[in-house]
């Protein structure tokens, strides 16, 4: 059976970042005690634009030189798996204050997300 990612990509006013990290920390927390195999969020520092009319993930997203992208992902068994674990996720009181605190550091309408299935696992 293949692993399943959850991704997402989002721009964070830079000096919102410390909070962020500290919400990223707790949410880190709460998926891999459910299950999740691997949690990675990752701050975006090179930006480099890659062939003819290829554009930068700050440019595609619309983020202005003040945010910082954040790139992150889920890693689960598989996508039965990730269901399983993101239903605790939800029910987990910790979510309670998580939540909440996202709002005021980023907007979620400019959050870039999926699940994918793993094609290439090396």
């Amino acid at each position: 059976m293949s692993k399943y990612i959850d991704g997402f990509v989002i721009p964070v006013p830079t000096a919102k970042m410390p909070e962020y990290k500290r919400i990223a920390a707790l949410a880190s927390k709460v998926w891999k005690e459910h299950g999740a195999l691997e949690y990675i969020e990752a701050a975006g520092d090179d930006f480099p634009v890659c062939g003819d009319g290829g554009k930068p993930a700050p440019e595609l997203i619309g983020a202005s030189g003040e945010e910082t992208i954040i790139f992150s992902y889920i890693v689960y068994e598989s996508r039965e798996h990730r269901d399983t674990v993101n239903g605790k996720v939800i029910e987990d009181p910790r979510m309670n204050e998580i939540c909440p605190a996202v709002n005021g550091v980023f907007d979620f309408k400019r959050m870039i997300y999926g699940g994918f299935r793993v094609i290439v696992d090396a």
